[in-house]
């Protein structure tokens, strides 16, 4: 039985080449057949995702510092805390925390225990790829599932010296259920479509 490998990148035309992109996504297998239109459109989506939430933890990072620089400032300078900092900061550590959790997954940048998959046999090396994926997809559809209920129950509170809907802070919890479900989804697309696609820049999952 052949096995498509991939090559390439490989350019069509004049132009732009349609794999550039962060992800180095290659265009042809080492049979000749192309990767499908509908998943490099799929995947560039993906990647515009990804960069949105890399965005906006770079910026709540950023805040986070200022608003803790303010703090220090205010107790020890003015001798006035600002006590609404506390408050903002939990928002921002939850939109941090999970939105960059759901670009890990995107990248393959988590943690992963590969003696299993590294002891048996290289047939069954995709076949745990895409249990990995679809296991960690079922995981963020529960996030996303249970953190809306949460965000739901608590929004008609407000948050103390905010005056923000307390449901703000498990809202990052519910976002980021949902993009990991589509980034799993997203791998296994990948996966299923061209099974012997590879992508150099991001690391092969484990389990």
């Amino acid at each position: 039985m052949i096995t498509d490998h991939v090559i390439g990148p490989v350019t069509f035309g004049s132009g732009p080449d349609p794999c550039e992109g962060n992800k180095a996504m290659h265009c042809v297998t080492s049979s000749g057949r192309p990767v499908p239109v509908a998943l490099r459109v799929l995947e560039r989506f993906l990647d515009i995702l990804a960069r949105t939430c890399r965005v906006i933890t770079g910026f709540s990072l950023v805040f986070l510092t200022a608003i803790f620089g303010w703090l220090v400032f205010g107790r020890y300078v003015l001798n006035a805390t600002p006590t609404w900092v506390e408050q903002a900061a939990l928002i921002l550590v939850m939109t941090i925390a999970f939105l960059g959790a759901a670009v890990g997954v995107h990248e393959n940048g988590h943690l992963s225990v590969m003696m299993l998959r590294d002891a048996l046999p290289r047939r069954w090396n995709a076949a745990l790829a895409l249990a990995s994926d679809i296991i960690l997809g079922a995981f963020g559809v529960l996030m996303a599932v249970f953190g809306a209920r949460l965000t739901l129950f608590k929004w008609d509170t407000m948050i103390p010296l905010l005056n923000l809907p307390e449901g703000l802070r498990s809202l990052p919890l519910t976002i980021s259920g949902g993009l990991i479900f589509l980034f799993c989804l997203g791998h296994v697309v990948r996966r299923l479509a061209c099974p012997g696609r590879t992508d150099p820049l991001h690391n092969q999952q484990g389990i």
